[in-house]
Order: C-alpha cells, then sequence, then structure tokens
C-alpha cells in the first residue's frame, strides 16, 4: 500500500542529497534512498566524477551501500526512491538487486534538457550485438564455455 506522505519524505531527501553532493563536487545532481519496512537503509549520490567511476550514480552507490548494510545481493521489500528517473544501467541494478518499487522525480527528458541523455542507450540495448554503434564481436571461447560448464554442476553455487 501506498504512502504519499512517506514517498514525499523520501523523495525530498532524495532531492536533498543530489543537491548538496552536486554543491560539494562529488558529482552529477543525482541523489538516491533505499528505504525498507520505513527505515532508510542506505543513501547514494552521484560519485561520477569525484570516485573516477563511470558507474558511480546515485542508484548504484545506494544499492551497494545497501546490500552491504543488510549483508545481502537482494533487496527485496525495499523501495528505491530517486530524484531522477533511472538511466538503463541503474534500472537493469535495480531489477538485479530485486528492489521491490521504484519512486522517481525528475523525469528522463528532464534530465536530458540539463546534459544527461540517455536516449542513445535506451536505442542501443534492444539492437542485436552487431547492429550498435559500439564496435562488437562474438568470439567462441573454449576456456569460457568450461567455465559454465563448471558453474552448471557446482555444488555449493548461490543461484542469483
Amino acid at each position: 500500500m501506498r504512502d504519499d506522505g512517506k514517498d514525499q519524505h523520501f523523495i525530498k531527501r532524495a532531492a536533498q542529497l543530489a543537491h548538496a553532493h552536486m554543491e560539494s563536487g562529488a558529482g552529477g545532481p543525482f541523489g538516491a534512498v533505499i528505504v525498507r519496512d520505513g527505515a532508510v537503509i542506505a543513501e547514494g549520490w552521484n560519485e561520477v566524477t569525484s570516485s573516477l567511476d563511470p558507474t558511480a550514480h546515485a542508484e548504484v552507490v545506494a544499492i551497494r551501500r545497501a546490500c552491504e548494510a543488510v549483508g545481502d545481493y537482494k533487496l527485496e521489500g525495499a523501495t528505491l526512491y530517486s530524484s531522477c528517473e533511472p538511466c538503463p544501467m541503474c534500472l537493469a541494478a535495480i531489477y538485479w538487486a530485486r528492489i521491490d518499487r521504484l519512486v522517481f522525480a525528475s523525469t528522463r527528458d528532464e534530465a536530458a534538457a540539463v546534459g544527461f541523455d540517455d536516449a542513445l542507450i535506451y536505442a542501443e540495448v534492444p539492437k542485436a550485438p552487431h547492429e550498435r554503434l559500439l564496435s562488437t564481436r562474438q568470439m567462441q571461447c573454449a576456456e569460457a564455455d568450461a567455465v559454465f560448464a563448471a558453474w552448471a554442476v557446482k555444488a555449493d553455487k548461490i543461484p542469483y
């Protein structure tokens, strides 16, 4: 069940994180908060330029911190609040973390208007690898095949 008051509180917090850390020079204008059972598990903000990590988007940073805090790679039952609609990478991370719910403020179009345009990536993802702008080659490799074969029979694997 939705609670607009709680949603409003946490989405404002995400925006506050975005603004504060953008002003401090940590990175772009993005913030995220992960909440489960009404409590904040973790917060994140864009750290791309300060950490020299192109994957250090607010949502990914928050997911990393939340997983560490709870000691699990799954965040079932959690809601992620983001100051902006997640990019394709962050959206994928949200699904991989099994977060149940996403609430975001600004749209991807609003982000594009201030220089954060992910339209190319959204357009590239559904294409076949050989049709993408990124030069891509698939190459058979017996060693890579052997790794998957070993995983398939690994008795103590943790499936995810």
